[in-house]
């Protein structure tokens, strides 16, 4: 409005007024519009060489009707509820970023079932690189937050991201919307006492690290801060001269270390073939077997995950495979991230049941509320 017209944002508030946030809606149409927004895009990859941008709210942008009852909107030329010249703007956005920076991703704030969303715009997809994984980050809190014994009765909850997973490229985010306004950090979120949230929170990042998809943790969150985020000061580092919190630093620290040095965690994470259920009928003793697959037979994984506070010695597992050997690669009790230390596995029994099957046991110890990787 600076000369009385409506010089960014729609002149029809019907598409140019946001009822939820009192702030006005760019005129995705204007060509003045569409090149400063990828212009201001440009600025940050170019001149801050940020690796990845987030664009927000992505399903108020597409849709005509959001937040809207009958009557406060109007269909496109075609009677449906897209906006086309939002859509329009989005994928050129995309191409224009992956062409000038081919390296960089853009992830997509967007909660529906739009389809395509992180599908290229020459197969009709809007050409995001990922899309935010709203339902895994709901669910997963959702289960982590309940006292380990009512968790056997939510395992759906916890299982259910791998029926829709493969629908787009997702990312896994524990973000800043998940630590402020209440909310509480993510340590609090844990339940039991100080040693059951700690340990219930490496269990919550190795199962993050380990689920196939891109990751982000917001920051703070890897050494177990204690405060919500406050933008208005810095972090609380000074938690990490308490062993608790420099010992989950540094689980976090190994977890990308194994996420980038096992090809099984990243070669296929968004294909169907990188990732198989072992072992979901352990309900009552909270314990969840999966594999992840890279694209060499001796590179594939076993994640054991543990999610009551009870050790289970000499647990067996039986799974098709080729492989003879197992080590333990990793584990959330290691006394190094500040758990117990007591349970681990020095060497892996692997005993043949059905050669012509490739079907062998595997006997392991199971630390309490722990996960462990075997390779």
């Amino acid at each position: 409005m600076f000369d009385g017209t409506h010089t960014y944002e729609y002149a029809d508030m019907r598409k140019g007024f946001h009822p939820d946030w009192n702030s006005y809606i760019f005129n995705y149409k204007r060509g003045e519009v569409k090149s400063f927004l990828i212009s201001s895009a440009r600025f940050w990859c170019d001149q801050f060489h940020a690796d990845g941008l987030r664009v927000d709210a992505v399903s108020s942008m597409l849709r005509l009707d959001y937040s809207r009852k009958e009557g406060e909107w109007e269909p496109n030329e075609f009677g449906g509820n897209g906006n086309l010249e939002a859509i329009a703007f989005i994928k050129d956005l995309n191409e224009t970023l992956y062409r000038d920076f081919p390296s960089i991703q853009t992830i997509a704030e967007e909660s529906t079932d739009w389809p395509g969303v992180s599908r290229p715009t020459f197969g009709d997809g809007l050409g995001f690189g990922m899309k935010w994984m709203m339902g895994w980050m709901h669910d997963t809190l959702d289960y982590f937050e309940m006292d380990p014994f009512f968790r056997q009765f939510h395992q759906d909850k916890f299982s259910f991201s791998m029926m829709y997973f493969y629908d787009e490229n997702f990312m896994l985010p524990l973000s800043h919307d998940e630590v402020v306004h209440g909310k509480s950090p993510m340590l609090y979120k844990m339940p039991g006492d100080e040693w059951q949230k700690f340990a219930n929170l490496r269990l919550l990042y190795t199962y993050m690290f380990t689920h196939p998809g891109g990751k982000l943790l917001f920051m703070g969150n890897e050494f177990g801060a204690t405060n919500e985020w406050n933008y208005k000061s810095e972090l609380q580092w000074e938690l990490l001269e308490f062993a608790a919190h420099g010992g989950m630093k540094h689980c976090v620290q190994q977890l990308n270390e194994l996420y980038r040095s096992v090809p099984a965690l990243y070669e296929k994470q968004f294909e169907p073939g990188g990732f198989e259920w072992v072992d979901l009928d352990h309900r009552s003793e909270g314990v969840v077997v999966f594999k992840r697959k890279g694209r060499k037979i001796k590179d594939e994984v076993l994640v054991i995950l543990n999610m009551t506070p009870v050790a289970r010695h000499h647990w067996q597992i039986t799974t098709q495979t080729r492989k003879t050997k197992w080590t333990e690669l990793f584990n959330s009790d290691s006394r190094e991230y500040w758990g117990t230390g007591d349970v681990f596995n020095p060497a892996v029994a692997c005993e043949v049941i059905d050669k012509k099957e490739n079907r062998r046991r595997l006997e392991v110890h199971l630390p309490p509320l722990g996960g462990i990787v075997l390779g």
